[in-house]
């Protein structure tokens, strides 16, 4: 039973504070043709959604005759994965697709890609620690080869901060203190808002204050959604929504958008993604956004956590292994493909080196010409946790649970509870070991 195979694998992992996710590992092979070196030409298609993957391979394809990449535009987010996952199991998957962190788990307890520990785990040094533990679940193995990372900063308008008196918050506790200052300055404007529709903002945030809300405990799984870090991340959010202190608009919105491009809306905790959604979204505050780390728990701490982020992985069943790891590792780790991400792809590498790719600020951020620099300092400070085998079942509780909140007012730190019932349940259903 794959569920129980994942069991037997987590119980070894370790649930670190920069460890990404948990799942099972493929059973050992036997040495084959899929582990040694291409024989021939082959063939490899690659499912993925980032822009102009096809000009990237298109050099790779050049410079590599017997190992050659189609690439298969995805539209990306859970549909991606469920019909990754779908092929899989129908025995014709694509030989490399990209996958989020968060959904590799599920990969891996369904069988759908490879144990690549032979073919990339040299690659071990090409990246940091927590973004190397997203790829690894905590084991010795590795599932797939980190692509890009999604580590979160405070956005926020300089000019708009100047004008109301308000300093850069250091503490969260500044933030909240902002907030109240800026509604009695201007009642049509907001620090910042809640979104309730977005569960991958919320886990960055209790990525930050040390949540873990996966891990092992012998043979089985134990999962504390509302543990004590994520709850207080939650109260403190709800308690401003509740006193009217930030706004309880979703993000991504028509009426977001809005608020954002005429100055009714004041930062946005984001990634390091957020420069495109900017200058899509508001065009009209080019130039007047700026960047800082992530408001901290206590003062003097230094830490933010991920929204975010995919890898590069191989299907089990590929029969080409050994070329899409070549190709995988040439893709996320060769300083050209790095170049080439940067520029056609307009992705922030996960590699360490990557960030030396960056040059000059993104055109939306012309008046900080330290964004990159700055954005690095920041992404050595992310940190992650464990993701479960089931996360789209805990996302979607979110959704449910806070939107609800939200309607009658109720505690955020409830609608915690329900997602932990709800992650709990299905886990259950669904044959996990789990500790009381």
């Amino acid at each position: 039973m794959q569920t129980n195979r994942l069991v037997a694998v987590a119980a070894a992992i370790l649930a670190t504070a920069l460890a990404g996710c948990s799942g099972t590992p493929q059973e050992p092979a036997a040495p084959d043709a899929q582990s040694s070196a291409p024989a021939g030409p082959v063939k490899l298609t690659y499912w993925t959604w980032v822009p102009n993957m096809d000009k990237i391979t298109a050099v790779w394809n050049k410079a590599n005759p017997d190992i050659q990449v189609t690439v298969s535009k995805q539209a990306g987010g859970d549909d991606a994965a469920t019909k990754f996952l779908t092929a899989a199991k129908a025995g014709n998957p694509p030989d490399l697709v990209q996958a989020e962190y968060q959904m590799l788990p599920s990969f891996v307890a369904a069988d759908a890609v490879a144990d690549l520990t032979a073919e990339v785990g040299q690659a071990k040094g090409e990246f940091g620690e927590g973004v190397w533990g997203l790829v690894t679940l905590g084991t010795d193995a590795v599932y797939a080869l980190p692509q890009d990372s999604g580590p979160m900063m405070l956005y926020y308008r300089r000019d708009l901060f100047e004008k109301y008196g308000i300093e850069v918050p250091k503490t969260w506790d500044e933030y909240a203190e902002a907030a109240r200052a800026v509604r009695k300055k201007d009642p049509k404007v907001f620090l910042g808002t809640f979104s309730s529709k977005d569960p991958g903002s919320f886990v960055g945030l209790a990525q930050q204050a040390g949540a873990q809300w996966w891990s092992i405990s012998g043979e089985s799984w134990k999962v504390a959604v509302n543990d004590a870090a994520t709850t207080k991340v939650a109260d403190y959010w709800g308690g401003l929504v509740k006193e009217g202190a930030i706004d309880d608009q979703p993000y991504f919105t028509p009426e977001w958008n809005k608020a954002l491009n005429d100055g009714r809306l004041l930062t946005w905790p984001s990634a390091i993604w957020a420069p495109g959604v900017l200058s899509s979204n508001a065009p009209k505050a080019k130039g007047k956004w700026a960047i800082a780390p992530l408001p901290q728990w206590s003062a003097g701490e230094n830490s933010s956590g991920f929204w975010g982020g995919s890898s590069t992985a191989v299907a089990a069943k590929s029969p080409n292994r050994a070329a899409a790891a070549k190709f995988a590792t040439w893709l996320n780790t060769d300083p050209e493909a790095l170049g080439l991400l940067v520029k056609e792809g307009a992705v922030y590498p996960a590699a360490t080196k990557g960030g030396t790719m960056l040059g000059e600020a993104p055109d939306y951020f012309s008046n900080q010409p330290d964004f990159w620099q700055q954005a690095a300092a920041i992404s050595a400070t992310a940190r992650g946790f464990t993701f479960g085998p089931n996360v789209n079942v805990t996302y979607n509780a979110f959704k449910d649970a806070f939107d609800k909140a939200l309607q009658d007012g109720s505690a955020f730190s409830g609608a915690l509870v329900k997602m932990q019932d709800a992650t709990v349940a299905d886990m259950r259903k669904s044959g996990f070991q789990l500790t009381p």
